[in-house]
């Protein structure tokens, strides 16, 4: 019998990369589309939601090849669109459906859109309002999904957003990008800006104003294809980051994960609490991106006002069932799904 002379490691110890964002793999889909030229996009989440908008561009006659976790799409250019031969299938995708109710509402063609039960659930007036104030002809189905979008020339808007949603936003800066002149949007409070930092890595002119909410879009910008490797998602990163600093005698190195400032939250509050995280920052077509070490450590508990606890939570996927009426005593626990 061997006899061991080195003790086994306590704690967790390693290297590991987390699958693919998912806001930007849906975006990478769509952009790539509506540009010119080749965009090839690695490290792709291949989850049904992000397989709905793939399959939905390709309907849209987009020429797009997926190998794995590697896609190249072929873009057609902002007008290049088709009309597809039968309704677009957004299965369980939100963000794919509201997404693509902007841009397909300033193309020239009529499309109708449908969903799973979930997902036939859930408020599309939201978008089809706001998108009916720049000319668009949108009909939903008491206000939700299946809906229909009657392409049509679009006109610039001067508007504050109703409700503070990373996707209305977008939808509405898709459809100003289609307009005839520069479009104004303010938000209630900043939401994730993936839209309108991969827009410009695309070649377009998105402005955010030194206010943090006001963003100005110039219209029908000439974008051209890039190659971008999809950072690793704050969502599945938040998982390991949380179990690193609560095992005793653990170091951990996550790699190349997405830390946009609007998906942070966990990371400054880990910070705040006395976490021990080490980022080695990098840069992937105007998204920040890092190596995140994360070392054991004592933690210690943390108030956050109302309003403070709502800009760093309101992008979680439970946000909407959160309290709003009080002020938040936030555990580590609470931001694991955030993202």
């Amino acid at each position: 019998m061997k006899e061991l002379t080195h003790k086994p490691l306590s704690g967790l110890h390693g290297e590991l990369s987390v699958p693919g964002d998912k806001s930007i793999s849906h975006r990478g889909i769509m952009f790539g589309a509506i540009s010119h030229g080749q965009t090839i996009l690695h490290h792709f989440l291949t989850a049904e939601d992000c397989l709905s908008t793939l399959k939905a561009f390709q309907q849209l006659g987009v020429p797009i090849k997926r190998t794995g976790e590697t896609v190249v799409i072929d873009g057609v250019g902002l007008h290049g669109l088709k009309k597809p031969d039968k309704p677009l299938d957004m299965g369980n995708s939100g963000t794919t459906t509201r997404l693509i109710m902007g841009l397909l509402a300033g193309q020239n063609f009529e499309t109708t859109l449908f969903g799973d039960a979930s997902l036939s659930k859930r408020p599309m007036k939201r978008v089809s309002e706001p998108l009916a104030e720049m000319g668009a002809d949108i009909c939903v189905t008491e206000g939700h999904l299946p809906a229909r979008i009657h392409g049509k020339k679009l006109h610039a808007i001067d508007y504050h957003l109703r409700v503070a949603s990373a996707q209305v936003k977008s939808a509405l800066i898709l459809a100003a990008i289609q307009a005839d002149k520069p479009s104004i949007l303010v938000e209630q409070l900043p939401t994730r800006n993936h839209t309108e930092k991969m827009l410009n890595a695309f070649g377009a002119a998105v402005e955010t104003l030194p206010d943090g909410v006001t963003i100005q879009v110039n219209p029908q910008p000439k974008l051209n294809g890039i190659e971008l490797t999809v950072p690793g998602d704050m969502s599945s990163a938040a998982f390991f980051l949380v179990a690193a600093t609560l095992v005793p005698n653990s170091k951990l190195i996550l790699k190349n994960v997405g830390v946009n400032e609007t998906r942070t939250g966990l990371l400054k509050i880990l910070k705040q609490m006395g976490g021990r995280v080490v980022e080695r920052h990098r840069d992937e077509s105007g998204e920040p991106t890092a190596d995140l070490i994360v070392s054991s450590a004592a933690l210690k508990r943390l108030r956050l006002a109302r309003r403070r606890s709502r800009q760093l939570l309101m992008n979680c996927r439970w946000w909407h069932y959160w309290p709003q009426k009080q002020t938040a005593l936030v555990a580590l626990p609470v931001l694991v799904n955030c993202g």
